[in-house]
């Protein structure tokens, strides 16, 4: 398997940093100073832009609408939404604000209410077509007031103080640079209240390249038994083009340098993570 899989490199500075090389690195396993991404294409490719990650999301509303089995690309989605829902509701058993970052059809939000006293859900997604899912979807089960926002994590104003629980699923990989991870993780971090939480469910990278291929190739046999060699084609395709994922450590030291003191790891599963911060 390793030997059919190609490599996009990132060279870590020396404040552990990632920034991708440029493209006339040659790609092939090299030291340990390197780490990947493995990919199935034997080129280094511009990540798509914003409105091509849009344009992609508008046609896959449906994927993403299936409470009991969650976002199904992803290994142990249902586990991991119900294991976020159950740490936000434990962290903020009164909440009553919940902001949602890339929502998608609202399963994140549905899964809470159930166990939560929501009383306004503000959600943000880039495709128009999850928004209206969503809303249609949580409109049903409660008189809760929802904001819908069609619009970026980046261009979002959140305000300070604002939210008793953040939520983000499978989302904050498609930032780019330390800046953007690092802007956007403050601006949460303000958005919040004391007390409040934040819980992220995301594909992350592993800093060393023979874990990160070990992993890479356990991902790759769970979509094959979920829906066969195409589907992994199909899946590796869309994370070569569109994702830029960071190691766990990485954003859990992300969290505390913008000021979070309580860190929680839910869960891990080869290149998927489950964790949060209470502020």
């Amino acid at each position: 398997m390793l030997q059919s899989l190609r490599c996009i490199y990132v060279v870590a500075n020396n404040a552990g940093r990632w920034k991708r090389p440029r493209c006339g690195l040659p790609l092939g396993l090299v030291s340990a100073q390197f780490a990947f991404i493995c990919v199935q294409s034997p080129l280094v490719r511009m990540k798509s832009t914003v409105e091509q990650i849009r344009k992609r999301f508008d046609k896959d509303v449906e994927r993403f609408s299936n409470l009991e089995t969650g976002q199904s690309a992803t290994i142990d989605a249902p586990l991991v939404l119900d294991l976020i829902a159950k740490a936000a509701t434990a962290a903020n058993p009164h909440a009553t604000q919940l902001l949602d970052i890339g929502c998608g059809a609202g399963n994140y939000t549905l899964k809470l209410l159930q166990s939560l006293p929501l009383s306004e859900i503000t959600l943000i997604d880039l495709s128009q077509p999850m928004l209206e899912r969503a809303r249609q979807r949580i409109s049903a089960v409660t008189p809760a007031r929802l904001n819908p926002n069609q619009l970026d994590i980046r261009e979002f104003p959140c305000g300070e103080g604002q939210y008793d629980i953040v939520v983000a699923a499978a989302v904050l990989h498609h930032l780019r640079s330390d800046d953007e991870w690092g802007s956007v993780f403050a601006k949460i971090y303000r958005s919040l209240k004391m007390g409040g939480s934040f819980w992220v469910s995301d594909l992350v990278h592993h800093s060393n390249p023979a874990v990160q291929a070990m992993m890479w190739e356990r991902y790759g046999d769970y979509l094959v038994q979920f829906k066969g060699k195409d589907y992994r084609e199909q899946v590796f395709a869309y994370v070569e083009q569109e994702d830029s994922p960071r190691p766990l450590l990485f954003q859990l030291d992300l969290l505390r340098e913008v000021g979070f003191q309580e860190i929680e790891v839910l869960h891990k599963n080869s290149c998927f993570a489950a964790f949060g911060a209470i502020k």
